[in-house]
């Protein structure tokens, strides 16, 4: 099954998941709240855009595309985007990282339903697409795998192993997603491992490389996954400049600042207000 929404629901549903992130990582005092609202936009593509097969009433349906979150730790997105899509129950949200909670701070394949890796340490997750899609091919299957990855991530000397196998091996089944937010734990990507000429890399990987102007822009997300379907003989990376903390002003203004933090009670009241709850100006359907 594959869900397709109008944009304006697009963007209401992006409200929503930031809503939940701020309210999760509140509740626990702890999470990643920065690289989790720079995703938002991209999971709403993929789950609401018509652009992931799947079905939250099928969380094992053999057909699904496979969606990986290598930065595993940036769980609130994943974990609201799936309760929103309908795989759990929202009020589950409110147990984040509570001893005996499914919803752990990295993710936990399984756990709950629509989590396809266990993560955490970053690196991982375009090895395991490409494994995932090498499997698909001896089965004969047709369904793709999309992965995730942080802009700090790529630090990471796996990734570029990872590229280098599956240009080799042809995979046009794997999309690999870039959020560029240029932060990461201990401060800007540029001040710890420049990352620059970030597409030239990719491209000398042979990867087919869509470059988009906004990564909170949903409909650029789901233009250029839908191009990257059309793709054959390469795989596709998707370069979506962010911010990290959208949406929150005062972590947009201290991205380093809340890698790993959960909001205290007034901030959590502000980053409502900011969202249009609790409160705050009416929204007026766009989205943050």
């Amino acid at each position: 099954m594959t869900t397709l929404t109008s944009l304006e629901t697009l963007h209401e549903t992006a409200r929503r998941i930031r809503r939940h992130i701020v309210e999760m990582t509140h509740a626990a005092q702890s999470g990643h709240p920065g690289g989790s609202l720079s995703a938002v936009e991209i999971l709403t593509a993929l789950y609401f855009g018509g652009v992931l097969r799947h079905d939250p009433a099928r969380p094992d349906w053999p057909e699904r595309d496979r969606f990986v979150l290598s930065k595993g730790h940036a769980t609130p997105v994943l974990y609201a985007t799936l309760a929103e899509a309908g795989y759990f129950e929202a009020a589950l949200l409110s147990s984040f990282r509570r001893l005996d909670s499914p919803l752990q701070g990295h993710v936990v394949r399984g756990r709950p339903a629509g989590v396809e890796m266990s993560g955490g340490a970053l690196g991982m997750g375009l090895s395991f697409c490409l494994g995932q899609a090498l499997a698909a091919r001896i089965d004969g299957a047709s369904w793709r795998c999309y992965c995730l990855l942080g802009d700090g991530e790529l630090n990471e000397g796996q990734n570029w192993e990872a590229a280098m196998a599956a240009a080799h091996f042809e995979l046009d089944r794997v999309t690999a997603v870039v959020d560029r937010n240029r932060f990461q734990n201990d401060g800007p990507e540029a001040e710890i491992m420049r990352m620059d000429p970030l597409a030239d890399k990719w491209r000398a990987f042979g990867w087919h490389v869509i470059e988009i102007a906004d990564g909170h822009d949903v409909r650029q997300v789901i233009a250029a996954l839908e191009e990257a379907k059309g793709v054959s003989g390469r795989p596709q990376v998707v370069i979506a400049p962010t911010h990290k903390g959208k949406g929150v002003s005062f972590m947009e203004e201290n991205p380093a600042g809340w890698h790993g933090k959960g909001p205290s009670d007034e901030q959590l009241a502000q980053a409502l207000r900011e969202l249009g709850f609790g409160g705050g100006a009416a929204d007026n359907g766009s989205a943050p």
